[in-house]
């Protein structure tokens, strides 16, 4: 599959990481018609921060950085770098799951790739009502994948 996952400097599992892939290349495939290359690279808030100071000039953490690196008019390649830690301080301010934060961080990235920004509040707004979107689909995925077995 051209989605892998890495890991830096944590310890972690991912869960469902096959339908993850299966799921994001479907619907990036449908969104953008094209395919997907991607690294997802799983860090801690640290290592995320040093990149986020190199290459963005951000002195701040962050849950996420999406970096396209090659854009043709048949595939995007692409990394994304997620800190766990982040994610799960995150899943608990907003009351959820971090499975399911941590899903909602990852298509965040794969949203990002797909055109959406999140810079204006009507960005925002969008690209949380996609977020919520693909949450709900991987939803209906992952149970039609399991009625299949």
């Amino acid at each position: 599959m051209p989605i892998n996952f890495f890991k830096a400097d944590v310890k972690f599992r991912i869960s469902k990481a096959s339908l993850l892939k299966s799921f994001i290349l479907k619907t990036y495939t449908a969104t953008r018609t094209k395919t997907l290359s991607l690294n997802c690279i799983l860090c801690s808030d640290d290592y995320l921060l040093n990149i986020n100071k190199e290459f963005l000039q951000h002195d701040y953490y962050t849950d996420i950085i999406t970096f396209p690196l090659e854009e043709t008019t048949k595939k995007t390649t692409a990394e994304i770098y997620m800190s766990v830690e982040r994610i799960a301080d995150n899943a608990i301010k907003n009351k959820t799951t971090f499975e399911n934060e941590f899903n909602r961080v990852l298509f965040h990235g794969v949203l990002h790739l797909c055109g959406f920004g999140d810079k204006t509040k009507q960005e925002k707004i969008k690209m949380r009502e996609k977020e919520d979107l693909w949450i709900a689909d991987f939803k209906r995925f992952s149970r039609m994948k399991k009625l299949k077995k």
